[in-house]
């Protein structure tokens, strides 16, 4: 690289698709998960809420800092819930973080989770038994004419989702049948199946491997992680200029949809998410996984800056390659070349981007890998602000 565009765009290029997270170390459990910060959201974030959420200013901030008290409240409600726990999620209308609580709970459960805060919900299942059965639908071979499946707990079901067109398709219909054998099941209808964001050399940005561009996600101390689809182990990766970064140190797709690519030969790390221009790039602070139902936002070498909200978590998505389990499903659109790059509520990172359906013309969804799952698996450390 010329010395000249090293001092911010070679940082650039290390980021190039997405940001870096901070954020504590990948053994963090849910109980010692990094809590949301109260610093000021940037102008940019703020900027593409307000574009892509139709919120004013003083609503997006509003809503950032609603959902900074609902990600730290989760896992003192969650605990305060015991086994009678049914899963939570982010009301945006009330702004309150809402804990569903199985009906044959005690009056004294119910209590101490209102007194953390939150707003309490009655349901049939418990979070535990609506795993369960998730994981039994894993266990099945799924037809391509469904998207995937995950648990639910606003409709406190397991939802399968169907591509439009196909649900009366034979494949389809003996899935759904073993599926509801399984627990409480819903079907849902989704307009599109779901692909990996991944895209042929389009020359500008990097980062590249083979003939493939792809995003980077966040900075860890020594590399950068990013979506397994992107490269498998020992490859190499070249940045935006065409000069070596390094190689995938690890990679793993599918199953999971995760790597991570160590960094050197002159190219470095930076706690950032780049804002491509559209936006002011932004800093991450931390790696507080947050509730379904928070507003969400997607860096990525393609699309840019967009923002949705987290739809749902620990989905299994079919791809044609095979089910990538775990993942967390967004409204916020992505396209090829999008692939590994960052998703951040606030100042807090959540994941690399998988793949999805649609476009940022006409919508869509994607989804992302939990950015502390990765990091655990390969025992890696955000770089963080």
């Amino acid at each position: 690289m010329r010395r000249s565009r090293l001092k911010y765009a070679g940082v650039a290029a290390l980021l190039l698709f997405g940001g870096l997270t901070a954020g504590g170390t990948g053994q963090a459990a849910a109980d010692d998960s990094p809590t949301a910060t109260d610093a000021p959201a940037s102008a940019g974030l703020l900027q593409a809420m307000q574009r892509d959420l139709g919120l004013s200013k003083a609503q997006a901030e509003t809503r950032l800092a609603a959902e900074r008290t609902a990600t730290n409240l989760a896992p003192k409600a969650r605990k305060a819930a015991g086994s009678a726990y049914g899963g939570s999620w982010f009301d945006a209308k009330s702004e309150r973080l809402t804990v569903a609580v199985t009906s044959d709970a005690p009056a004294s459960t119910v209590r101490e989770v209102r007194a953390t805060g939150a707003t309490v919900r009655t349901v049939t299942h418990s979070a535990r038994q609506l795993d369960a059965a998730k994981a039994r639908i894993d266990r099945l071979s799924a037809p391509s004419g469904v998207s995937g499946w995950h648990v639910d707990p606003v409709a406190n079901s397991v939802v399968v989702n169907v591509v439009e067109g196909e649900r009366a398709d034979n494949d389809v219909r003996s899935f759904v049948s073993r599926a509801r054998a399984t627990g409480p099941v819903t079907v849902e209808t989704v307009a599109g199946a779901p692909r990996t964001f991944a895209a042929g050399t389009v020359g500008g940005d990097p980062y590249y491997t083979g003939n493939v561009r792809c995003s980077i996600g966040f900075s860890v101390h020594g590399g950068f992680i990013t979506a397994g689809h992107c490269g498998q182990a020992g490859a190499g990766v070249r940045g935006w200029d065409g000069s070596y970064i390094g190689n995938f140190q690890g990679s793993s797709f599918p199953d999971n949809d995760y790597a991570w690519v160590n960094v050197g030969s002159g190219w470095w790390t930076v706690p950032v998410v780049l804002g491509w221009g559209t936006v002011s790039d932004q800093l991450v602070r931390g790696s507080a996984e947050a509730p379904v139902g928070s507003s969400i936002c997607r860096s990525g070498s393609t699309t840019h800056w967009h923002c949705g909200a987290v739809l749902a978590k620990n989905e299994t998505v079919n791809y044609s390659q095979g089910a990538v389990h775990q993942m967390t499903k967004t409204s916020v659109c992505a396209e090829p070349g999008d692939s590994g790059g960052s998703f951040i509520s606030g100042d807090q990172a959540q994941g690399v981007t998988s793949g999805g359906w649609g476009n940022c013309s006409g919508g869509g969804e994607t989804w992302f890998q939990p950015v502390n799952e990765i990091l655990g698996r390969y025992g890696l450390t955000l770089h963080t602000a």
